[in-house]
């Protein structure tokens, strides 16, 4: 149920959204069309069509609504919309594919429209087209859970309150609503990609839903470098998933994947965005597409070009700063030249605070110390690191890391599994 739930969710609300006009009305229907899935499919069986299920008990659920409404004769026109009177009512098999490639679009276009702030927009679309919760959405976001339930209710009643229409702009005004819709997907793989807390590490149905919405959009605009490079760049990295993980769920760092299990059907396709990408336009995708198109070339790790990785990530930098970049060029640059010249970077950019809840800083620094045998300062990094990671294979990763630094810092072998 829960994988119908994330595969599911996004399909029914764009339909149900398209239907009513009304964004509020069509996520509490939703809602209810899963709630009533939860309670019947165990006894009576899941239907053969699901999808078809939930959207046709959720678009009677939303005519129910409407009948109860006070304005019952204003919403008569919408009525009709949901309750054709001379039309037959289509069958399972068109509800489940009627307009769902169309409506998820429009949905992603009038979540990210300019009248909402940014934020507004990638959270709104993160819980309509990914299905995400209020507190995963929180935890990307880096605030409090009822603060990111405020924004979404006030963005849901901004979509209605101020008419924004369900439809994709118009040709002249789809390169400027683009930026938004990439961070969107973008962030919607990242959370399926590297996933911000729980038992799972990587989300495989939220990766493949921005995948479907990068190719989507790449149909649409197949010449901005901008989408070019986002699905490069999503299908590179997505490409190394089945050996990210080990069997026990456990992190398999990048130079110990077995190289046999990644995609390579991906890689290629990868590749060739990439080089699409960069030929139409120099993007901050087309740039990090080509930092793991770097990755994807190499034979080998030992063969990999950290010295082109740092200096490409310099150029990232440069155009994008952020912390995370700033985090991944030292690392880079550690790889580059050596953990001194990393850790220096790490120190640096300690000093700004940006990243003081995030794991990764003291995880980064813990890994530099470790490689220059700096055993007790790798433990205390580690142990910072462990106090603020959300995921359980990172955690149980950090760990291992722990267990080794402290028994390597009191002059004992790790344990073999360290």
């Amino acid at each position: 149920m829960d994988a119908l739930f994330r595969a599911e969710w996004g399909r029914v609300l764009a339909t149900l959204v398209r239907v009513t006009g009304d964004f509020q009305l069509a996520e509490e229907v939703t809602q209810e069309a899963f709630a009533a899935a939860w309670q019947q499919w165990p006894h009576a069986g899941v239907p053969d069509q699901p999808r078809a299920w939930l959207t046709r008990t959720a678009r009677n659920k939303a005519i129910d609504r409407i009948r109860r409404r006070a304005n019952f004769r204003v919403k008569q026109d919408q009525l009709r919309d949901l309750v054709p009177s001379q039309v037959a009512p289509p069958s399972a098999e068109a509800l489940m594919d009627q307009h769902i490639p169309d409506d998820r679009l429009r949905l992603v276009f009038t979540c990210c429209h300019p009248a909402l702030k940014m934020e507004a927009r990638v959270a709104l679309t993160l819980r309509a087209l990914g299905g995400l919760t209020t507190e995963e959405i929180a935890r990307a976001f880096l605030v409090p859970k009822p603060t990111m339930a405020q924004r979404l209710v006030r963005a849901q009643q901004k979509i209605t309150n101020a008419g924004i229409p369900y439809a994709v702009p118009p040709p002249e005004q789809l390169p400027e609503r683009v930026a938004g819709v990439c961070a969107v997907v973008y962030l919607v793989f990242n959370e399926g990609y590297s996933a911000t807390g729980g038992q799972e590490l990587v989300r495989g149905e939220l990766c493949d839903e921005a995948l479907s919405l990068g190719r989507v959009l790449a149909a649409l605009l197949p010449e901005d470098p901008r989408v070019l490079g986002l699905l490069a760049l999503m299908l590179l990295h997505d490409s190394r998933r089945a050996a990210r993980l080990d069997s026990a769920g456990d992190i398999v760092l990048l130079e110990h994947q077995d190289r046999a299990l990644w995609d390579w059907d991906r890689i290629g396709e990868g590749l060739e965005l990439t080089e699409r990408s960069l030929h139409a336009g120099t993007t901050t995708y087309g740039i990090q597409a080509a930092i793991t198109a770097v990755h994807a070339r190499s034979a080998s790790y030992a063969d990999t070009a950290w010295d082109e990785i740092a200096a490409l990530y310099t150029v990232l930098l440069e155009r994008q700063p952020s912390p995370i970049v700033a985090l991944n060029r030292a690392v880079a640059v550690a790889m580059a030249t050596d953990a001194t010249q990393g850790l220096l970077l790490l120190d640096g950019l300690a000093a700004t605070g940006t990243l003081a809840t995030h794991h990764l800083l003291p995880a980064a620094r813990g890994d530099m110390l470790r490689r220059l045998g700096r055993w007790r300062d790798a433990a205390a990094a580690f142990g910072r690191a462990l106090a603020l990671v959300r995921t359980d294979p990172e955690r149980r990763f950090l760990q291992r890391r722990l267990i080794e630094a402290q028994q390597r810092a009191g002059g004992t072998d790790p344990t073999p599994n360290g």
